[in-house]
């Protein structure tokens, strides 16, 4: 909850002799849960394959950090096994629902503020990291105090800042999608339908992305006043503070090794421009019609911003769990902090379903506290991401999104 990058949250075992932390698949008869397929069914070498190679483009001799769930183990095993390939070393690490939960259950308090020196460390020896989501029950932190969980959100804070300070390339695949049982309840769509949207969405050109996201940035860059609107309510403008937007097309590129911070890292399904604005500057009101927090349904929440920070923030239902974790967070909690945009075409939302998240094409998400990760100063321990489908965004008057839909055939007719 510290932003969209943490690394280690729970805690390190040793597996098959590792040092140890924490695709078109479907459902395992065993267990129900979602799988990688098989080896020998050849798709898993593939996304392997496409995660070392093109997305995160390791080179010879350098250390890889792979870090997953059990629940995929064949495609960690292949990750690895590509890294050696190119010359390069690989350490695998493994995390659950079950350790992250009783990593609160079963330590002490009294630990939750303490230096996560190995991770520290390790930030400084692995220049690639790829992380696959290992999460099967996003409410897996129900019950454990608000108050905790801030803590180590903020005892983590300097594994971020180190990661974009020594520039580490990092590859995160699920990006709210990853489809699981669970995550397509949600969703109330089947998992067969989250599967097959899961990877086209992954499976996308990412030159094609680039394109599009640089359209978009130029109008980012170069413009003034952003306002996002929406027939339910929403009516917020905010000033762009020119300090150069970021895209997520899915490749650390030359060009992101260069510009370095917060361009190493990206998230698959990739297609998304974001911005950091200028602090102090939104005013206005957002709804978001469905949000979800800790696994829970929250109903139309409804933020109001003066002079850039947070002023209200009511629901229909479910917002309770939300105020209780803004409550006990730091300074900055109560910063407007990002606009993104999603660009990603082959991410469709079902007709019907609750589907939100980042890079649908066309969807419109706001942040609230941390934005390192997007090249803001705000570093607090606390952040939520209201995803706003449907809504209609202007830059200087430049309709860029409309009632949901990308402009895409128009902006590129304005480069």
């Amino acid at each position: 909850m510290t932003g969209r990058w943490m690394l280690m949250g729970a805690g390190v075992v040793i597996v098959a002799g590792v040092l140890s932390f924490r695709s078109d698949a479907g459902p395992s008869l065993a267990t129900g849960h979602y799988r990688v397929p098989t080896a020998d069914e050849g798709i898993s070498q593939d996304i392997a394959r496409k995660l070392v190679m093109e997305n995160a483009r390791v080179r010879e001799g350098e250390f890889v950090l792979i870090n997953g769930g059990a629940r995929d183990l064949e495609l960690l095993e292949d990750l690895a096994i590509e890294t050696r390939r190119t010359g390069a070393w690989p350490m695998v690490t493994l995390n659950s629902d079950r350790m992250t939960r009783l990593m609160y259950d079963d330590v002490p308090a009294e630990f939750d503020t303490q230096r996560p020196e190995l991770a520290v460390r390790l930030v400084g020896l692995f220049p690639v990291n790829i992380n696959i989501d290992f999460v099967e029950n996003s409410a897996s932190l129900k019950g454990v105090p608000p108050e905790r969980i801030a803590a180590r959100a903020t005892a983590l804070q300097p594994v971020g800042d180190l990661a974009r300070e020594f520039n580490v390339r990092t590859i995160n695949l699920g990006n709210g999608f990853y489809p699981t049982k669970q995550q397509a309840e949600l969703f109330g769509i089947s998992q067969k339908q989250l599967e097959a949207i899961f990877w086209a969405g992954v499976n996308v050109d990412h030159e094609t992305l680039r394109q599009t996201g640089l359209v978009i940035k130029r109008f980012f860059d170069e413009g003034r006043t952003l306002r996002i609107t929406k027939p339910n309510g929403t009516d917020l403008t905010v000033q762009l503070a020119g300090t150069g937007a970021l895209i997520s097309d899915g490749v650390v590129s030359a060009e992101d090794e260069r510009l370095g911070g917060a361009a190493t890292t990206v998230w698959l399904p990739a297609g998304e421009v974001f911005v950091a604005p200028m602090p102090n500057t939104a005013e206005g009101v957002i709804v978001a019609d469905h949000f979800f927090f800790q696994g829970e349904a929250v109903e139309e929440l409804r933020l109001e911003f003066a002079k850039g920070r947070l002023v209200s923030m009511t629901a229909a239902k479910g917002v309770e769990a939300v105020q209780a974790y803004y409550d006990v967070s730091g300074e900055g909690r109560d910063l407007f902090s990002v606009v993104d945009i999603g660009i990603n075409p082959n991410m469709e939302i079902v007709p019907g379903s609750r589907m939100v998240g980042w890079v649908p094409a066309g969807m419109v998400t706001i942040g609230v506290g941390n934005n390192a990760w997007a090249g803001g100063a705000n570093n607090v321990g606390f952040s939520i991401y209201p995803f706003l489908p449907g809504t209609t965004v202007e830059v200087d008057g430049v309709v860029i999104v409309r009632g949901g839909v990308l402009q895409t055939e128009m902006l590129m007719g304005m480069k």
